[in-house]
């Protein structure tokens, strides 16, 4: 079929081919600069103001998960887990990491308590959530030698795998990865995520960690991390949908909210952690990621 240019009512022929860039990729790019360029900023500070700045995050990301799984009576439970979690927050800073924990647990019982009794675990689970970011980056950032190394390490492979993630899954397209949580995911898009995030967490280990590495179990590491982010991702779609959400918040203007925005990290975070402090054996637990 032709198509007239000359008659007003004819519709352009559409392509069919062309970039499958999504819609949104300008306010992603834009979100991410700036909370990329603040988290630079407070890791390179670090100590008080870069525990600070995560507990704020922390408390933010309570009060959205507080919100999808029940407004009623959230205040109350977002106010209480806000000064249980300074508390873990400021044991993390001070590197007391069996406290910083015991702390965390209170928070999620406490909040769970406050909440309605079908949806104590819920909130309780919102609350263990948020707290393991701050709780997680604050004994990650304790060592002195480590700490701002493994903080930019972490970045690396999250905003690394999130990236690749996100124009391998677009240029190359193919099965989806779960379509009934996260309909725009895909399997091309989950394993180069993963090996972007491994390969820029192992160049970066290797221009900030003092003294040799142990390269084969460092990319390990990293690949391990960023799949552990992609999943992070993909179960705060999993709690959205759970409760009928489709943003966190609308705290980030056209962009969802501040937990669309750190699902992945906190999941790598809390992951990477846990792993330092298995394979710690100094005092601090950063040490465990890269002297093995």
């Amino acid at each position: 079929m032709t198509v007239n240019p000359n008659d007003p009512n004819a519709r352009p022929p559409q392509r069919t081919g062309g970039s499958r860039i999504g819609l949104d990729l300008w306010p992603r790019v834009a979100a991410a600069v700036v909370l990329g360029l603040a988290a630079l900023a407070v890791a390179w500070i670090g100590g008080f103001v870069f525990v600070a700045f995560w507990w704020i995050a922390s408390v933010v990301v309570l009060w959205e998960w507080q919100r999808i799984v029940g407004r009623e009576g959230s205040i109350a439970r977002v106010a209480a887990g806000a000064g249980m979690l300074a508390l873990a927050a400021l044991l993390s800073l001070h590197n007391r990491a069996l406290l910083a924990v015991a702390a965390l647990a209170a928070t999620a019982v406490a909040v769970g308590w406050l909440a309605e009794r079908d949806r104590r675990v819920w909130a309780g689970a919102g609350a263990l959530y948020a707290g393991a970011l701050v709780v997680s980056l604050g004994l990650l950032q304790a060592s002195p030698t480590y700490g701002l190394p493994a903080i930019l390490w972490l970045f690396a492979i999250v905003w690394g795998a999130d990236v690749a993630a996100y124009f391998a899954g677009r240029a190359i397209g193919g099965p989806k990865l779960w379509p009934s949580v996260s309909p725009g995911k895909t399997w091309s898009g989950a394993v180069a995520g993963a090996l972007a995030g491994a390969a820029l967490g192992l160049a970066s280990s290797l221009i900030l960690v003092p003294g040799s590495l142990a390269i084969a179990r460092v990319f390990e590491l990293g690949f391990a991390a960023a799949v552990v982010s992609e999943l992070g991702d993909l179960l705060e779609s999993a709690v959205k949908r759970r409760f009928g959400v489709k943003d966190s918040s609308r705290l980030i203007p056209g962009h969802g909210g501040l937990m669309d925005r750190l699902d992945s990290f906190i999941a790598a975070s809390t992951f990477v952690a846990i792993v330092a402090a298995a394979n710690s054996r100094g005092s601090f637990i950063a040490s465990g990621l890269f002297q093995w």
